[in-house]
């Protein structure tokens, strides 16, 4: 067992004192430009920026451009002509894809029974969605949504469509104004975040390290899941979800993701997340012995929570977390 440094546990006691008390408001427009001099080129460090984005979030008007940095889509280090360069390049490369992928689909059809599966899965899971806000205005264009769910199909090798990619891809598709920004953010997220909300990649890995954050962390509650037959194994859509069904709105999502991607204030700091929800049923599933069903439904009717307030929680978690002796599995694992 190993324990943290101490300049890692002054880090995270600040990240979450700081969220705690942060009633700055999020990172508008002009604060934005202010973080890049006349050329473009990056005034403040990128670490400086991303305890920003933990600590107070991105203002709408914002994110699109700032996830792309936070993705890898531009890089730090570019200039304002770069970046125009390499968007360019972006969409180059995308209606390369999308040719490529017409010329091959009616091969994929016949040949690969799987093509035609998975096909159909997008296109049903497409149709279920809402695509109109409360006063009947379209929010999304489902058949681009197809389209970029079927490319990424295609040309992801590392993450195959699984049900719940079809409402994250929307998310991405109502933040960006081109197709081409909402394939490339959606597959860079995916490399950014690990693949973590990814079912044969990430999704086992954290539901193994949440149960040994509980184990080592909250024993008396780690007894009693170890008795509920598999509850936390059970909690596998938050993960392929990424939390999505758990907020009152999508900034929420999008104010929980981009926290995700700023590597703050640890990797993997999901599990975190999860950790902090799970305890939200805590006391009532000790009190009312509840089994492993019953937490179940209960994580289940965790709903319209306030992104905030989690992360939050999440980065108190973590600055308990780093006050213990940490198992190397687990210290690897968020650090």
């Amino acid at each position: 067992m190993t324990t943290l440094s101490p300049e890692n546990s002054l880090s995270a006691r600040r990240s979450a004192t700081f969220i705690l008390e942060k009633k700055n408001p999020p990172i508008d427009k002009a604060e934005w430009d202010s973080f890049f001099d006349e050329n473009g080129h990056l005034a403040k460090s990128r670490d400086f920026i991303c305890v920003n984005i933990l600590e107070r979030g991105l203002h709408p008007l914002v994110r699109a451009d700032a996830w792309k940095f936070l993705t890898g889509y531009y890089s730090w280090q570019s200039s304002r002509d770069e970046r125009l360069m390499v968007d360019s390049n972006r969409r180059r490369n995308y209606n390369s894809l999308c040719q490529m992928y017409e010329k091959i689909q009616p091969l994929l059809e016949n040949l690969h029974g799987n093509f035609t599966e998975t096909r159909n899965n997008i296109v049903y899971d497409i149709q279920k969605l809402y695509d109109k806000d409360p006063l009947g205005n379209v929010l999304i264009d489902k058949k681009k949504l197809e389209k970029t769910l079927l490319l990424s199909y295609v040309c992801n090798t590392k993450a195959e469509y699984q049900r719940g990619f079809h409402e994250m891809v929307m998310l991405f598709q109502l933040m960006v104004e081109h197709d081409h920004e909402t394939f490339w953010l959606f597959q860079f997220f995916l490399q950014k975040t690990e693949h973590s909300c990814v079912i044969n990649i990430g999704v086992g890995k954290n539901l193994d390290m949440l149960n040994n954050l509980i184990t080592l962390l909250d024993p008396q509650f780690a007894d009693h899941l170890r008795k509920g037959s598999g509850a936390v194994q059970s909690l596998f859509p938050w993960f392929c979800l990424c939390f999505q069904r758990a907020f009152k709105s999508f900034d929420d999502v999008w104010r929980l993701w981009e926290v995700l991607l700023t590597g703050k204030p640890c990797r993997n700091f999901q599990v975190l997340v999860a950790y902090s929800m799970l305890q939200m049923v805590r006391e009532q599933a000790l009190l009312e012995c509840m089994s492993g069903d019953a937490i179940l439904m209960a994580c289940n009717k965790l709903i319209d929570l306030d992104a905030d307030e989690l992360i939050s929680a999440a980065c108190v978690v973590y600055s308990e977390l780093i006050q213990k002796e940490v198992p190397q599995a687990l210290k690897d694992f968020f650090l």
